[in-house]
């Protein structure tokens, strides 16, 4: 059953974004949907029951309310091609629409909520496979998109993602806002540069990745749980640090390419204020970041170990897309002038 929705999850996605016709992209939307709600309830408990049904309702919506639009689209010019959402009030529904389906502020509830009603793998698969159906749209109709929600979405977004995560201890629910904070930069360079906004993607998913799996191997659930991290491997805390200061974009890492692009191109095009929101709010990010690097690797937290190396039954998960996402997480950076060029 796991393969079958799995692939069928797959099937979605991909059918959203080969489509020219928007019947087509909402089928492949409501396929992925479908997918994953086994996938989150299959936990047998009354959270996660809650999860799938919150993700259901939110998601259900936003793909009615991109029906809607394109139908409105289709009455107003008689064309269902996904290039042609030329109506004005199509082209705002549609944004608010994708803006729910990807969890960017104020349509941000639902995220954290799901996420830790789910497993980590679950959770892992919210944050980064599902972004990739409306990322698709949003790339194909970012010439349509209404600029003014865009850019006011973003700005919310990287404000309510730097200001809930300080408040957060588990580690799932601070990934969900370092999701929202990060889709918020991706949607305020949407209106200027596209293929900025597919490189912040690329970017983010190895670093969403990468950190997810490190919390699935070390099975680290709460902040509290980030204090033991090293006697399970020490290698492990190191590359955790290194990540946590990726996602908050710091150089020399590869987080701080797509954040140096977008406040370069928001500059370019006189939005200064904008700009301005999303280094400050950047800031807020970093600040749980750099607690979670502190409680995992700069402190000895006095805690009840008293070994140096964690009982060890044979690892359940794989670490091979660990090992395929970190370098990816890490050492992009000097890659940046051939991507540009």
């Amino acid at each position: 059953t796991t393969s079958m929705l799995l692939s069928s999850l797959a099937t979605g996605t991909i059918i959203t974004a080969s489509s020219y016709h928007w019947l087509m992209a909402w089928i492949g939307l409501e396929m992925n949907t479908l997918a994953i709600i086994p996938i989150i309830s299959k936990q047998h408990h009354p959270r996660a029951t809650e999860a799938a049904t919150k993700y259901f309702l939110t998601q259900a919506a936003a793909s009615a309310t991109l029906l809607f639009s394109s139908t409105i689209n289709a009455w107003q010019t008689g064309t269902w091609d996904i290039t042609q959402l030329t109506n004005p009030m199509s082209a705002t529904l549609l944004t608010m629409a994708l803006a729910t389906k990807l969890g960017l502020a104020p349509m941000h509830f639902w995220l954290p909520e799901v996420l830790q009603g789910s497993t980590m793998k679950t959770a892992l698969i919210i944050t980064t496979w599902q972004k990739l159906a409306p990322m698709a749209l949003i790339f194909l109709t970012a010439n349509n998109l209404s600029t003014t929600i865009l850019l006011t979405t973003a700005m919310l977004s990287t404000l309510v993602g730097g200001w809930a995560g300080l408040n957060q201890t588990q580690t799932r629910k601070i990934m969900a806002y370092s999701s929202i904070a990060h889709l918020g930069w991706m949607a305020a360079i949407t209106p200027m540069l596209t293929n900025i906004l597919i490189l912040n993607l690329i970017i983010y998913l190895t670093m969403t990745t990468s950190m997810f799996y490190m919390l699935i191997v070390s099975k680290t659930k709460t902040i509290q749980d980030t204090t033991t991290i090293w006697t399970t491997s020490p290698t492990l805390t190191i590359m955790m640090m290194l990540t946590l200061l990726s996602l908050g974009g710091l150089p020399p890492l590869t987080g701080f390419m797509p954040k140096w692009l977008i406040l370069n191109e928001l500059t370019t095009q006189n939005l200064t204020a904008t700009a301005m929101t999303l280094a400050l709010s950047a800031l807020l990010s970093l600040f749980f970041y750099l607690r979670l690097t502190y409680t995992t690797t700069m402190t000895l937290s006095p805690n009840t170990t008293t070994t140096y190396h964690k009982w060890r039954f044979k690892p359940t998960s794989t670490t091979i897309p660990l090992t395929m996402a970190l370098p990816l997480a890490l050492m992009m950076l000097p890659m940046a002038p051939m991507i540009l060029g």
